[in-house]
């Protein structure tokens, strides 16, 4: 839907130096892997959304990683079913989300995430040709495969 109403949102790709990226598998609905990613506050820019929101569903910190490049925005929207769960959670009738990507290498690749159990239940460390996007819900599907593309050429 051009010219409707989108959700900010900023999603962080955490890397290893052997270039594994991590992936979250969501709580609901089971079975779906995704980056941490998250709504932009009011005032706060994509970078610093993405920063908080990894923070917040990993609990990696800035200082142990290093921002090395920001893509964006990628827009989807919403299939029907998703935008009345959406209204009804947020109360406004977002048409989608407008994304952020940022990519980051981990200073310390032994670093593993910690969850808690909120949003994501499980995460594993992939290459990024080997994230199966059939796991994504399919009206995102179409952003990830165009960040794939964009962030590592696959």
């Amino acid at each position: 839907m051009n010219g409707g109403l989108y959700r900010p949102n900023a999603a962080i790709i955490y890397q290893r130096s052997d270039g594994t990226v991590l992936i979250c598998e969501r709580v609901k609905p089971a079975g779906a892997w995704q980056f941490p990613q998250g709504g932009i506050k009011k005032g706060e820019s994509p970078m610093a959304a993405a920063c908080r929101e990894g923070m917040e569903e990993t609990g990696f910190r800035p200082n142990e990683y290093e921002v090395v490049e920001g893509r964006g925005p990628y827009r989807y929207d919403y299939p029907p079913k998703e935008r009345e769960r959406v209204l009804r959670k947020r109360g406004i009738p977002y048409d989608g989300q407008e994304q952020h990507y940022y990519l980051c290498r981990m200073h310390d690749d032994k670093a593993e995430p910690w969850l808690d159990g909120k949003e994501f239940r499980a995460y594993k460390w992939v290459q990024p040709q080997d994230f199966n996007l059939d796991t994504l819900p399919e009206f995102k599907r179409g952003v990830y495969e165009q960040v794939m593309r964009d962030f590592f050429s696959v």
